[in-house]
């Protein structure tokens, strides 16, 4: 499956920059969306793939649908649609928690996830062709201590998945999830706030997954057979069993 148009929030990073960099070296054309638009710039540069850039923030439901209306006509058949932007603020028990912390991850990674897709959506609808896939997180299966509102986001995704896959079925679009444990991205810089030591932590002792490792995987779902939808992908480190059963024997 080659030369398709695929839309990819939180392009302008970790997970998001290797999704576009596997799927440009298989043939296809990119929407890079993000909202470092420098970052996205040079992401551009460094594809062998005919791209488009739009620099918004999925907070931003305005935004979203005035960005994504701008497109080009040459782009504005989207057929995949990867909704990978996402983030973790704080890792503290919930009555210590920031309520702007939680804001922040309910608008991130609920909201922003719900303004792409409706944004794109009548139109697959439309044409009776498509495919959307959510990246999401261990988290959204299993909770951890601490993770009270970022846990909750992600389960939210995992269920709006599943809820789009059955509401899209006789459209004949495919709807789709993965759900990573940890991946050395910077992740953990942002949920503690720019404090390395702390997010160096994270990755210490055990040898977690690269941003490639997920985008792999769901180069591998855009790959399928039209008539196969890899409804469901958990991807874990060999070393990770659970969202917080972790060998860090290593």
């Amino acid at each position: 499956m080659k030369n398709k148009k695929i839309l990819i929030t939180g392009a302008s990073s970790g997970i998001g920059w290797s999704i576009a960099k596997i799927l440009s070296a298989n043939g296809h054309q990119l929407i890079l969306c993000g909202r470092n638009k420098k970052k996205l710039n040079q992401l551009s540069k460094e594809l062998n793939c005919k791209n488009y850039i739009l620099s918004f923030d999925v907070k931003n439901k305005n935004d979203v649908f005035k960005s994504i209306s701008s497109l080009p006509k040459e782009f504005q058949e989207i057929d995949i649609l990867i909704n990978n932007a996402g983030n973790a603020h704080g890792l503290d028990f919930a009555h210590e928690s920031n309520i702007l912390d939680w804001e922040e991850m309910i608008n991130t990674n609920i909201k922003g996830v719900l303004y792409v897709t409706k944004a794109i959506l009548n139109d697959m609808v439309k044409r009776k062709s498509g495919q959307i896939i959510n990246v999401g997180s261990i988290a959204g299966k299993e909770s951890y201590p601490k993770g009270n509102v970022y846990c909750a986001s992600k389960a939210a995704i995992d269920r709006f998945t599943e809820g789009l896959r059955l509401d899209l079925n006789p459209y004949g679009i495919r709807v789709s999830a993965i759900h990573p444990g940890l991946v050395e991205t910077n992740f953990s810089n942002v949920r503690f706030k720019g404090d390395e030591k702390k997010a160096k932590k994270v990755y210490q002792g055990f040898k977690p997954l690269s941003p490639d490792d997920v985008a792999d995987c769901i180069c591998y779902m855009i790959n399928t057979p039209k008539h196969v939808n890899i409804a469901d992908c958990t991807i874990l480190p060999t070393d990770q069993a659970g969202a917080y059963v972790l060998n860090k024997s290593n």
